[in-house]
């Protein structure tokens, strides 16, 4: 093997692992925006919940006339 069959191999090689880790770069971003709206999803769930709740007491003790 000559030297410019070396330098093209070992640039072969960097250029997938540098695709590699940007695929692996892109399916962890994914993975937190989505992670991301799970949470915020439940949080309103949670909000609502808890309105409804208070709601409920507020009918319950007549607080709500």
């Amino acid at each position: 093997m000559d030297s410019q069959n070396v330098s093209y191999n070992a640039g072969q090689a960097k250029g997938q692992a540098q695709e590699k880790a940007s695929t692996m770069m892109d399916k962890a971003s994914n993975a937190a925006q989505s992670a991301q709206d799970s949470m915020q999803e439940a949080g309103q769930q949670m909000k609502a919940k808890a309105q409804g709740t208070a709601d409920a007491v507020k009918n319950a003790t007549g607080m709500n006339n």
